[in-house]
């Protein structure tokens, strides 16, 4: 397993933690007057890294980044709606159904790190 997809799978792995505690807390304050929506921005960035596109820098650490590693997920406030009459944003069935996509997206990552390292293993024990 090359450097680079262990990274990648790490990274994911990294992200897809901080995405579930970012859904889980915009679910704790669904009903918390004023709460607004926080969402969990990585994969654009990470792909125009990839592409090696330039982007533009407001943080050192989260664009231009020179190695696939140094992209940083960024954790944003949504704050220019409002779904209830209290001014909080959340709506529980949008973040139900990321936290399920969320799930779904762990899980892939998992699979595929047991079976990188399986088959190391594998050639490691022959």
């Amino acid at each position: 397993m090359s450097d680079n997809t262990y990274q990648l799978i790490k990274r994911g792995l990294d992200v897809s933690s901080l995405r579930q505690k970012t859904i889980s807390s915009n679910i704790a304050n669904v009903n918390t007057p004023n709460y607004k929506v926080s969402k969990v921005e990585f994969e654009e960035y990470l792909q125009k890294a990839i592409d090696g596109v330039n982007l533009s820098k407001t943080n050192e650490l989260h664009f231009g980044a020179s190695k696939l590693s140094d992209v940083e997920p960024i954790v944003k406030k949504r704050t220019n709606t409002a779904y209830n009459d209290n001014g909080n944003n959340v709506d529980i069935d949008l973040e139900m159904t990321e936290l399920a996509a969320n799930e779904i997206y762990y899980s892939a990552l998992t699979q595929i790190i047991n079976a990188k390292l399986s088959s190391l293993n594998y050639v490691i024990n022959r």
